[in-house]
C-alpha cells in the first residue's frame, strides 16, 4: 500500500481487498446495544471494538475529561494486541453511522499511536452489505499480537485550559462539531447544559457527508474548510464535540482533504461545561 494513502475506504475497494492477509476488519458501532449487534451480524471476519470499554476510561468523572475520556497509553497497547493489530496490519474499521459513531474515533487514536495504515470504509456497515460483501453472525478466533509499542499520542490534543485561552485570540479558532440545536443550546441530550463555548465555531460534522451518507471528494471538502480556517495556522485549530468522539469525524474529513490534522479537545462540552467555565446558553 502506498505510505501516504486516503483514510476513506469505499466499499467496491474492500470487496477487491477481503481476502487480504493483512487485512484486519473492525466493527466499531457503538449504543447500549452494540455488541449484540456484533454478534447477530457483522461483516464477514471482523472484530469488534467498544468505544466504552477499549477507546476510552469507563467509569470516569465527565468533569475530569468528559464522558469518553482517552485510555491510558498501557491500555491502548493492550487493546491492540488483543485485536491482532501490529504496526503493519491494514486495518478497515466500519461503524453504521458513518465513522460518526467510534469508527473515526478509533481511526484517530490509530493515527495518535503513529499507525499509518488505517482507513474508514465509507458508507458503513449498510452501504458494505449493499455492495454484496459477505455477513455473519460468528465470531472468528484471531491471535493476539505482541504488545504495540508507541511511547505518547502522537496527534495534537488541547485540554480545557488551551481552550480558553484560544477561544478569544484572533490566532486561533474552535470548532464545534455537534448539530445547531445543540450549539445553540435549544437542545441537549447527553450533557447536563446546553450551549456552547463562547467563541466557538458551529461546523456540525454531518456537513462533511453528502445528500446519499457518503464523504464529499477531498476537493469539496478542502475548498469547505479552507474557507472555513483562512489564514489560521494548523496548530491554532482545535475541534471538538460532545465528548470527544464525533469530533474525530470532522479531523478524518480535514484530513482526507488534505489539511494537517488540527488538535481534538477529547473533554469537549462534557467537560467544559462542567466546570463552571463561561458558557453560552439559549437566551
Amino acid at each position: 500500500m502506498p505510505q501516504n494513502w486516503s483514510p476513506i475506504l469505499n466499499p467496491e475497494t474492500l470487496l477487491q481487498l477481503k481476502e487480504s492477509s493483512e487485512i484486519i476488519l473492525v466493527d466499531a458501532r457503538a449504543g447500549v446495544n452494540a455488541e449484540e449487534n456484533y454478534k447477530n451480524e457483522h461483516l464477514k471476519d471482523a472484530r469488534f471494538v467498544d468505544l466504552n470499554r477499549d477507546l476510552a476510561t469507563a467509569d470516569c468523572n465527565p468533569a475530569n475529561g468528559g464522558r469518553h475520556p482517552l485510555p491510558s497509553l498501557e491500555k491502548f497497547s493492550e487493546v491492540l494486541s488483543k485485536l491482532g493489530i501490529t504496526p503493519k496490519s491494514h486495518v478497515v474499521i466500519y461503524d453504521d453511522k458513518n465513522g460518526s459513531n467510534a469508527a473515526a474515533r478509533f481511526w484517530w487514536m490509530l493515527r495518535a499511536a503513529g499507525h499509518e495504515k488505517v482507513q474508514v470504509l465509507n458508507g458503513g456497515i449498510q452501504t458494505a452489505i449493499k455492495f454484496g460483501f459477505p455477513v455473519d453472525s460468528k465470531t472468528k478466533s484471531f491471535d493476539t499480537a505482541e504488545k504495540y509499542p508507541f511511547p505518547e499520542w502522537q496527534l495534537p490534543l488541547a485540554d480545557i485550559e488551551t481552550v480558553d485561552k484560544a477561544r478569544n485570540n484572533p490566532e486561533n479558532i474552535v470548532i464545534d462539531v455537534r448539530d445547531k440545536n445543540r450549539f445553540d443550546g435549544l437542545t441537549e441530550p447527553l450533557d447536563l447544559i446546553a450551549g456552547h463555548i463562547p467563541g466557538a465555531v458551529n461546523v456540525p460534522f454531518s456537513e462533511n457527508l453528502d445528500e446519499n451518507g457518503f464523504y464529499h471528494s477531498p476537493e469539496k471538502l478542502a475548498e469547505k474548510y479552507t474557507k472555513i480556517l483562512g489564514n489560521t495556522k494548523p496548530e491554532n485549530v482545535i475541534i471538538h464535540c460532545g465528548s470527544g468522539v464525533t469530533a474525530c469525524h470532522t479531523l478524518l474529513a480535514m484530513d482526507y482533504a488534505g489539511i494537517p490534522i488540527p488538535k481534538l479537545y477529547i473533554g469537549s462540552w462534557s467537560e467544559w461545561s462542567r466546570n463552571n467555565m463561561p458558557m453560552t446558553t439559549k437566551q
